[in-house]
């Protein structure tokens, strides 16, 4: 049997985190493991309870979701942000503040879970919105036209969450080769690193 992925979740209202809760635990596969009211809690309770996943609310009291993701970088915890439509503009400070995926709450359950699932096994996942809010503008999509098929190849690779060795292994080349591959995707994408890298073969289909 499969090992549990343990949920934690952190959301300031008592009716969102029931309403996760009900849902998730019903799942085979995920087991539902604490709740946080607030940003500091959400923090502490990742320390103490080790969740493999938090779903993490952005506005809360006392510490808000963006100061809870900076206090949770030293932890083995894949968050996913889980907000309302209305913080469009927080996408990608979540995402370089260390977040594997940004999706809103209107998302389909069903959807949720999988991406639970995704974001544990490795993946960074947005909602085709946060994509869009953090990746706009006609360079993106002409520089995509220009990578090569080995690189559309690393590109797939990266947003999978592989890390260069993980990459050579299964390229069946060296790893300094990947590493030439990932500076080209990089420089061809004009994005800083390899979370944009991911964010860029989301928005465009390539993952």
């Amino acid at each position: 049997m499969t090992s549990l992925i343990r949920v934690l979740i952190a959301d300031d209202h008592p009716i969102v985190r029931q309403g996760l809760r009900t849902f998730l635990d019903v799942q085979e596969d995920l087991t539902v493991v604490g709740e946080a009211a607030d940003g500091a809690e959400a923090v502490a309770l990742a320390a103490s309870l080790a969740p493999d996943v938090l779903l993490l609310d952005l506005k809360m009291p006392v510490l808000d979701g963006l100061g809870a993701l900076t206090q949770l970088s030293g932890l083995d915890v894949r968050v996913i942000v889980l907000t309302s439509m209305s913080d469009r503009a927080d996408v990608a400070p979540a995402m370089r503040a260390g977040a594997a995926g940004f999706l809103y709450k209107d998302v389909d359950p069903a959807a949720l879970v999988q991406a639970i699932r995704a974001v544990h096994g490795g993946q960074v996942l947005l909602a085709p919105e946060a994509a869009d809010a953090m990746l706009t503008g006609p360079a993106h999509a002409e520089a995509g036209a220009v990578l090569t098929e080995r690189e559309r190849e690393v590109l797939r690779l990266i947003a999978a969450g592989r890390s260069n060795r993980e990459i050579a292994r299964e390229l069946v080349v060296a790893e300094k080769t990947v590493k030439t591959h990932v500076s080209n995707v990089l420089m061809k994408l004009g994005v800083q690193d390899r979370t944009q890298a991911a964010l860029y073969a989301v928005r465009h289909g390539l993952a």
